[in-house]
């Protein structure tokens, strides 16, 4: 049976200071590391037998990815690094503390740039401490300058298609360790939810949601291996 596993990353140094992090590489905290570890020795109590597994190109990522392999006794698992699954760009607002962005441009505008599924926040300018264009993770690639969740899956979706969907369709067990937007760009194809049903979905981070699917790909059980942490489960449409 196919059976995919999604982890988000664990806490970083961003997260803890509630800055708008996006593409820029922070690694995680002492807490993050825990939480990744945590998410492996889960993997590993459920008896889980992994074929290959998928992260970003973001550090934050990349470590939770060998932090829960390496708890799972799995570190010697393929692993595939592709920057179309990395967190999705958050435009000007990178690097900005949250709070403070919301008491310059009001808790509704913020609230619209950070959970609408189509309205993304205003384009980074280029040139900037976060000009991505430069980095040689990129090269050779289009980058966005800012994203909305519907085009961070449209930059996941055919990545998911190419790659990870035969995968699965040969009956293998996956592992992707990303972002939170990139996994619920995921979630959202999985479960084929509309923008509204995909904006009440919230992945914890270093949670383990296991989703069993049948040959179409279609989730047939889910669950988080970590039920004290476990948020609601997306319905299929």
């Amino acid at each position: 049976m196919p059976t995919l596993i999604l982890l988000r990353h664990g806490q970083s140094q961003w997260n803890l200071e509630d800055r708008f992090t996006g593409w820029v590489d922070v690694d995680l905290t002492s807490e993050g590391e825990a939480q990744a570890r945590k998410g492996g020795e889960l993997i590993k109590a459920a008896g889980l037998q992994i074929d290959r597994a998928y992260t970003s190109v973001q550090t934050r990522a990349i470590r939770t990815l060998w932090l829960a392999l390496g708890a799972a006794g799995q570190a010697f698992v393929p692993e595939i690094k592709d920057w179309r699954l990395n967190e999705r760009h958050y435009g000007g607002l990178t690097g900005l503390n949250k709070t403070e962005t919301a008491a310059k441009h009001g808790e509704e505008q913020v609230k619209t740039w950070r959970r609408s599924y189509d309205t993304p926040p205003p384009p980074l300018a280029a040139g900037g401490e976060f000009d991505f264009s430069k980095d040689r993770r990129y090269a050779g690639a289009v980058l966005p300058d800012t994203e909305s969740l519907k085009t961070t899956l449209e930059r996941v979706e055919p990545y998911w298609n190419a790659e990870i969907a035969p995968h699965l369709a040969a009956g293998e067990t996956l592992l992707i360790a990303a972002h939170g937007n990139s996994l619920r760009a995921i979630v959202k194809l999985l479960y084929g939810l509309s923008a509204e049903g995909i904006m009440a979905v919230e992945i914890p981070t270093g949670n383990p949601l296991l989703i069993e699917l049948d040959a179409n790909l279609k989730p047939v059980a889910a669950r988080y291996l970590d039920e004290a942490r476990a948020t609601a489960l997306p319905q299929a449409a």
